[in-house]
């Protein structure tokens, strides 16, 4: 079956028309033209994940920021909740997990910048979208630009603009980008007036963004004074029904920048007088693609690694110049002084959110541990950091015949070509839908040759099974050798040798200066000795472990490897093995091992009563208990816990070590960990076990509380895995 795609259209690339960019005392230099941004005046595509240092203990800031590094992040996003830090009029907190001066100069110090979302209001599952419960008893709208409001507005930017202050670009310091409101769908004129008080505030940065997203025609916005992020999720957490929704369209390429789905919970605009968001003139920028979904009362999900990475491939696919995962790391609410700080209904939203856990299966979790997705994510952000300036120039081509959006059938296929080579992409991939293998699919590409001239260039038959999701080279310069084509996705470059990956079910095939060979899949390199370059391909397993730290690329043996001040460190406890290459091969190394107590984190469940895991003869022991040791009290159990239906059972729960996990195997509604007392941990079971750092627990009273597993929600589970 021959795959064609429609003709390429050299872009009419728009410059200098954008009130965006700027420059720094050190010469370095930032600009946005309608098609890609720019670093020292060369493309750029940049790498943010989004991590809330107000949900994570301080002490832990360094390690948890260093991991998303490994992981490819660069530029590191995260709201700045007036809540949080002003809870009482008047009454402020930067102390603390609360200092974010101290983050942000954090970010700096590793070598990462910073997109910081000062709102005013932010949502992020937080009570009142970030305002403080004073605020809200103020005689004047919120948000809009009406004097009264705009003048506490100003009173909370200047307030945060002089923690930040001497951290901007301008002064070559980290903070890259800011973000004005969230999820403002119709107000431009609100959205120029928070431009230009931050900025006579003192918080003047290359770019001012704003969420692009609404019902129809994307957000009103004030045209070329701000940069229109985009983002798109695996499922839709917000949604009121409790069935089973259809099919995301983001497993599709589409080039439809705008989701008219997220924030839907919140709004339901519709431009009445024709409004069109002007595309043409922005590149295609993500804030919000979804690293895995927050789970709510009625809909709770179980995410999986290529739930996630399919949809950032197809990101790719479809024009993405800038990825930005919301979240890209997990975290954990407080609770306040007068409140929980969480979104509910007894707030006034649609959803109930767990009190404190914000884990919202990312990437990196609530805890630290790593996710399948964020190792799959990293196979682009490597491809991104090495080949990222002539894939930003590339444009998004349809499909010669696209599948309707229920189609199961037909192969899902796009190019990102600058019209002379590119890339082929593929998802065969839809969340909780099986797609239907295709046999003998042939990818024909027109290539346009120095002359003006165009060449077919014809893939082999490829048989495309299971679920894969990858994209394919041609015309690709190799150090001076041209790959026409090749059956492998690359992955990243170390000098002149050059590192793919084996796609699943796929012979690893190149055609180099129109000579076809194959190569063999390991960490062994294929030399060709009279280009003086090689190809190493790496099987999947191998590829997810591949980082690239300090400049250097390391491959953990099953293990997620980072760079902690200058000692190799893995995320997974205990002895680990991991290789460094150098002089042109993969050399062993050592990797600094972290103290574990039991060989496995120990599953306990419910049903065997007292269930253990020894460790330094002790054990860890989950013994279910007739009466309730103590009466609960306190705003987030009368918020979630005491409203739910049905008795509540009561365990206690001790660990012998402070080190690894402990899984628990509790089906339910509603848990909650309470340690000496105090509320530490919950969740929403959706059927998956919970799992709880022994460091939370060790040395202190452990209970776990539990509801009555609720029938009026929706619980997700697997469909055929």
């Amino acid at each position: 079956m021959n795959n064609t795609f429609k003709p390429y259209v050299t872009p009419v690339v728009l410059q200098n028309h954008l009130h965006l960019g700027g420059k720094n005392a050190k010469g370095d230099s930032l600009a946005v033209n309608s098609l890609y941004l720019e670093r020292q005046g060369r493309p750029w595509i940049g790498i943010m994940g989004e991590f809330h240092y107000f949900r994570y203990a301080r002490e832990d800031w360094k390690t948890e920021l260093l991991k998303m590094k490994a992981g490819g992040i660069e530029l590191v996003a995260t709201y700045v909740p007036w809540l949080c830090h002003e809870e009482e009029e008047g009454v402020f907190d930067f102390e603390g997990q609360n200092d974010l001066r101290a983050f942000v100069t954090l970010i700096g110090e590793l070598g990462m910048e910073a997109a910081v979302r000062i709102g005013p209001w932010v949502h992020g599952e937080l009570r009142n979208g970030g305002f403080p419960d004073w605020l809200l008893k103020k005689p004047f709208p919120l948000r809009n630009g009406n004097p009264g409001f705009m003048q506490e507005v100003e009173s909370w930017y200047r307030i945060v603009a002089k923690q930040l202050d001497g951290l901007y670009f301008k002064d070559s310091g980290p903070i890259l980008a800011i973000q004005l409101e969230n999820e403002m769908p119709d107000d431009a004129e609100y959205l120029k007036k928070l431009k230009e008080l931050a900025i006579k505030c003192g918080m003047e940065v290359p770019l001012y963004t704003v969420t692009g997203w609404n019902s129809t025609g994307g957000a009103k916005i004030p045209v070329d004074e701000v940069l229109p992020l985009f983002g798109g999720y695996c499922g839709a957490p917000w949604e009121q029904s409790t069935e089973e929704l259809p099919p995301s369209t983001h497993y599709f390429f589409t080039g439809i920048r705008n989701d008219s789905s997220i924030g839907k919970d919140l709004q339901q605009m519709k431009a009445a007088d024709g409004w069109q968001l002007p595309y043409e003139r922005y590149p295609f920028a993500d804030c919000e693609l979804g690293g895995g979904l927050q789970n709510t009362w009625h809909r709770r999900y179980q995410v999986q690694g290529m739930d996630i990475y399919a949809m950032a491939l197809c990101g790719l696919g479809e024009g993405v110049n800038l990825l930005g995962y919301y979240m890209y790391h997990g975290g954990t609410n407080r609770m306040g002084k007068l409140s929980s700080f969480q979104e509910s209904r007894a707030t006034g939203y649609p959803n109930d959110c767990p009190v404190l856990s914000y884990d919202f299966q990312a990437p990196l979790s609530e805890y630290g541990e790593v996710r399948e997705q964020y190792r799959l994510l990293n196979l682009l952000h490597l491809f991104l950091k090495d080949y990222g300036e002539c894939f930003a120039k590339m444009t998004y081509v349809p499909a010669g015949v696209s599948p309707g959006l229920m189609d199961t059938e037909k192969l899902r296929s796009a190019l990102r070509t600058d019209g002379t080579g590119g890339f082929v992409f593929v998802n065969h991939y839809q969340r909780r839908t099986r797609l239907k293998d295709v046999e003998q699919a042939v990818f024909e590409v027109e290539s346009r040759n120095e002359n003006g001239t165009c060449e077919t260039i014809r893939f082999p038959a490829l048989d495309i099974c299971g679920e894969v999701s990858f994209f394919l080279p041609y015309k690709m310069d190799l150090a001076g050798a041209e790959l026409t084509w090749a059956t492998a996705q690359p992955l990243c470059r170390e000098g002149n040798t050059f590192f793919f990956l084996e796609i699943p079910g796929m012979e690893p095939v190149y055609c180099l200066d129109g000579k076809e060979f194959s190569v063999k899949t390991g960490r062994e390199a294929f030399r060709i000795l009279e280009k003086k370059i090689s190809i190493v391909t790496l099987n999947l397993s191998d590829a997810r472990f591949l980082r690239r730290l300090d400049g250097k690329l390391y491959l953990g043996e099953g293990c997620d490897l980072y760079l902690e001040d200058g000692t190799l460190r893995s995320v997974e406890a205990g002895e680990q093995k991991a290789f460094v290459w150098e002089n042109g091969a993969f050399q062993s190394c050592s990797v600094q091992a972290e103290e574990t107590g039991c060989e496995e984190a120990p599953r306990l469940t419910a049903e065997t009563g007292d269930v253990s895991c020894r460790s330094n003869d002790s054990v860890c022991m989950l013994t279910k208990l007739s009466d309730s040791p103590f009466t609960l009290t306190g705003p987030g159990l009368e918020e979630v816990l005491l409203s739910a239906p049905g008795p509540l059972d009561w365990y206690r729960l001790t660990v012998p070590d402070p080190y690894g996990f402990v899984s628990l195997e509790l089906p339910c509604d509603i848990m909650q960990l309470y340690t000496d007392g105090t509320l530490t941990a919950d969740d929403f079971y959706h059927g998956v076990p919970w799992r709880l750092p022994k460091k939370l627990l060790f040395g202190k009273e452990c209970y776990v509380v539990t509801t009555t597993t609720e029938q009026n929600i929706y619980r997700e589970r697997p469909l055929y895995r």
